[in-house]
């Protein structure tokens, strides 16, 4: 007997979305429920218990930014946000209100499946105990003895280096916004020292990038944050 696919719970009223993504996702083995209001989605997502949310910000009757805030008050559920409005504040907000990420309306089939992978591998790794060692590419992160490899040689990384790798180590695969970082890196005293994060992530990136023109493992959200891939292979 095959195993059930994850369950997607879509909360999203147009309708011309809703018959994409019913044709999209079983396709690709996901379980689809759809509800086109914030009431009836907080409803399905208290009586489902999806592994998977993906919500539109402009619903009828309320803000997908408060359907955010009230899962997260009771879930962990993967969120990723769905939304035409094209704004960074917009991306932040979402971000910032608990959702794991963030696609901008029009998306192509194959770039929403890729988030949703991340998002449920993410959810899975949260739920098992901590990994020892980090690797994607090159680059291995001894957790334990707090050793980072690159290639296989030993990388020196200052005390902020080293915090903000582990950080972007913890949400790998996700976005995280520049606040979250400055918050996790310098304290909560620290607000909006965006650019000395920028000057962080220049240095560390010299330190674990092949080619710093072009990262291959940690990546810009242009105008929101970070994402550290974790499905790079070596080479």
């Amino acid at each position: 007997m095959t195993q059930a696919g994850p369950l997607v719970l879509l909360i999203e009223d147009e309708p011309q979305m809703r018959r994409f993504l019913r044709s999209a996702l079983p396709a690709h083995e996901y379980r689809l429920v759809e509800t086109a209001t914030m009431h009836d989605g907080l409803a399905q997502a208290a009586a489902r218990n999806p592994d998977l949310i993906l919500l539109d910000l402009g619903l009828p009757d309320g803000d997908g930014l408060d359907a955010t805030r009230r899962i997260r008050e009771w879930s962990a559920v993967p969120i990723i946000v769905l939304s035409a409005r094209e704004l960074e504040n917009d991306k932040i907000a979402a971000l910032d209100a608990g959702a794991d990420d963030y696609l901008t309306k029009p998306f192509s089939v194959g770039e929403l499946l890729a988030r949703m992978r991340v998002a449920l591998r993410h959810a899975a790794r949260a739920t098992q105990p901590a990994q020892a060692t980090f690797r994607a590419g090159t680059l291995a992160v001894d957790l334990v003895r707090r050793l980072v490899t690159v290639a296989g040689e030993e990388t020196h990384l200052s005390p902020t280096e080293y915090k903000l790798l582990t950080t972007l180590i913890r949400h790998a695969g996700m976005v995280c916004t520049q606040r979250l970082l400055v918050r996790e890196v310098w304290g909560n005293h620290v607000v909006d020292d965006t650019q000395n994060l920028r000057v962080v992530v220049a240095q560390l990136r010299r330190k674990i990038e092949a080619d710093t023109a072009r990262p291959r493992l940690l990546q810009t959200e242009p105008g929101v944050g970070y994402r550290l891939r974790d499905d790079v292979e070596p080479g």
